[in-house]
């Protein structure tokens, strides 16, 4: 099928423009990034009715063509077909939202300035007309002289009107140039604002609007005391979750893993391939796919707040306590999204305009605890915390995994303080940020954004974890042990003697050559040490083989508290991530930035481990 024209969405950010996206182009879409630049680019195909295909681009939300971010600068020379290797796209869908038109329509009369192809997407208006809120389409079609079509985005006919919109779009008899843009002067933009007020006076009815859920709900979760009570218990909440709900699924993939090992055990004879298989393979990759419910509920989560307008409010409520630290509101987004990984937060810091207040959060960004770690904290709590109740209503496994996502979250901002003290910042700024409407979230947008969560999860295990397991079993199984040797063989291998050669750095804190063993491969990704810990432990175990229900009680045995504590907090501070440095090399284009990264979370994970080692010996019984 031949692509029939190029259609760019454009819009502000929270308008609903992505969840369009994904309704028009389902699983034909694929993510990149713009040549040069880590800014994303979303694009995909829509198949029309007719036959037609429609390519459709996904661009970086903005409020306007005066860009004050890179991500807007992109949109803006997207539209404008100024960016290098990129074809012009040759329809603006500029998507608003129905709710909020006063704040949006100022972008749609600056593209229409562009005279180019163009039509007005009236997103969410089933929440305007369940706030009172009348439009007029036509009239509002007349007074823009573009086209304009109703969508809700989130519901499986919303878009209906749109795709038949593009489905009979004749571009090629209304292709025009790109007119000259120029920034608007302080006269132009007044007189932009009197346009918008003359469109909404003679196009929408106000006059029945009633005070909505959102300011019912506002009064309560932006309030200063109950609303921080309200963040803190749903982190809380969330954290409890990620273990009390994960035992089952986790219990069955261990069931099933473990089932594997021992039909290979049966089948097949002592021997090389046998050991490569389930010491190697099985007993490495295994050991963090069973971590891959936890990782799914906490992302139902992160998911679903995102979903429901409630995370920009949050970062209202936070706004001025990172600012006492020398950060804004405008950090929180960010650094939440470090908490699934710390590279796309680190990209996410675009967003941020003041040079100082972006450095100061690139830096932190590492200090949120990734969805990496939670196999480490997984296997660790495991093996030394008990599965018990706390007051008859909390987990302490849960209590211990809040405690480590808190540690991070403290010591964040304790650097934070101390960058605003060493680099400077300039005086606190009020966070102006448009707050969404809220709505339920829905479920297929939450099950796209789980099943993309799965795939780069096993994704990662297929084409990092495995690789890197068969390497550590080569290096642990090689140079083969001498006959009749009474220690186990991988002390005689590569591996063996890299680890007592580690050893030696790391034994103040606790370690052991098995844990600086794992260590290693756990630079590619931090979630590769649970499986270096199988492989390795399945090695040197006198039978040879370790499944995966085994490590857990074979840690507790093998390891004393106070290295299993040295560990988790390690993994608090450690720079366990080369993917992670490459990312603030990019975003930051020097060596510098990622330099200094490294050797203080290397300090400070050295420095609190040996004093939580040190602390627990001495007074932990």
């Amino acid at each position: 099928m031949k692509t029939s024209y190029i259609a760019a969405l454009v819009g502000a950010p929270n308008c609903g423009k992505t969840a369009l996206f994904n309704r028009l182009t389902g699983s034909r879409q694929k993510v990149a990034n713009y040549a040069g630049v880590t800014v994303e680019k979303k694009e995909g195909d829509l198949n029309c009715p007719s036959g037609q295909k429609v390519h459709v681009i996904d661009l970086p939300g903005t409020y306007s063509l005066t860009p004050t971010s890179l991500d807007e600068s992109i949109t803006r020379r997207v539209v404008m077909g100024q960016l290098k290797d990129e074809v012009a796209p040759d329809l603006l869908v500029c998507v608003v939202d129905s709710t909020n038109l006063r704040l949006h329509l100022r972008l749609v009369l600056e593209l229409t300035r562009l005279k180019k192809p163009m039509v007005l997407v009236l997103n969410m208006m089933d929440v305007a007309k369940s706030q009172g809120l009348i439009i007029d389409v036509d009239k509002l079609s007349q007074e823009l002289e573009i086209p304009v079509v109703s969508c809700v985005a989130v519901n499986n006919e919303g878009a209906q009107e749109l795709v038949d919109f593009l489905d009979h779009c004749n571009i090629a008899d209304n292709q025009s140039s790109v007119l000259p843009w120029k920034d608007p002067t302080p006269n132009e933009l007044q007189e932009m604002q009197q346009r918008v007020r003359e469109i909404i006076r003679l196009s929408c009815d106000e006059s029945a609007r009633k005070e909505g859920l959102n300011e019912k709900l506002d009064n309560i979760v932006m309030h200063p005391v109950w609303g921080m009570i309200i963040l803190a218990c749903v982190l809380f909440f969330t954290f409890q979750a990620v273990f009390s709900w994960a035992n089952l699924p986790m219990d069955a993939i261990k069931s099933a893993i473990d089932w594997l090992s021992n039909l290979i055990n049966h089948w097949l004879p002592q021997g090389l391939l046998r050991s490569l298989l389930v010491d190697g393979i099985i007993s490495g990759a295994g050991s963090v796919l069973q971590f891959l419910p936890q990782i799914l509920i906490l992302f139902t989560f992160i998911l679903a707040l995102e979903d429901s307008g409630y995370l920009p409010r949050a970062a209202f409520l936070l706004d001025r306590i990172m600012g006492s630290v020398g950060l804004s509101g405008r950090s929180f987004i960010p650094l939440l999204s470090s908490f699934a990984c710390a590279i796309p937060g680190i990209m996410a810091t675009r967003t941020i305009q003041n040079p100082r207040d972006r450095l100061t959060t690139i830096l932190i960004a590492p200090l949120m605890t990734c969805s990496a770690r939670l196999p480490v904290y997984g296997l660790l709590i495991a093996a030394f915390i008990p599965n018990r109740s706390v007051g008859g209503l909390f987990n302490l496994q849960g209590l211990v995994l809040f405690s480590l996502y808190m540690g991070g979250i403290l010591s964040a901002m304790i650097v934070a303080f101390v960058l605003k003290k060493t680099i400077g910042r300039r005086h606190y700024q009020p966070l102006m940020m448009e707050l969404p409407s809220y709505r339920l979230p829905h479920m297929r947008n939450l099950l796209m954004g789980l099943l993309e969560r799965a795939e780069i999860f096993t994704s990662r295990v297929g084409k990092i974890i495995l690789p890197m397991m068969v390497i550590l079993w080569f290096l642990s199984s090689y140079p083969i042990a001498p006959a009749h040797s009474t220690e186990p063989a991988i002390t005689y291998s590569f591996a063996g003697s890299l680890g007592k050669f580690l050893e030696h750095i790391f034994a103040p804190i606790g370690f052991n050559w098995q844990i600086c063993l794992a260590l290693v491969p756990g630079l590619a990704a931090r979630e590769v040490a649970v499986g270096a810990l199988g492989t390795v432990y399945a090695l040197a175990s006198e039978g040879g083989e370790v499944n995966t229900s085994a490590l857990a009680p074979l840690l507790h045995h093998s390891w004393g508290l106070a290295t299993a504590l040295s560990l988790l907090v390690w993994y608090i501070f450690a720079p366990q991530c080369v993917a992670t440095l490459g990312a603030v090399k990019r975003e930051t284009n020097s060596w510098r930035i990622p330099s200094i990264m490294l050797t203080y979370l290397f300090l400070l994970g050295y420095l609190a481990s040996f004093v939580t080692y040190q602390l627990t010996l001495n007074f932990g019984g």
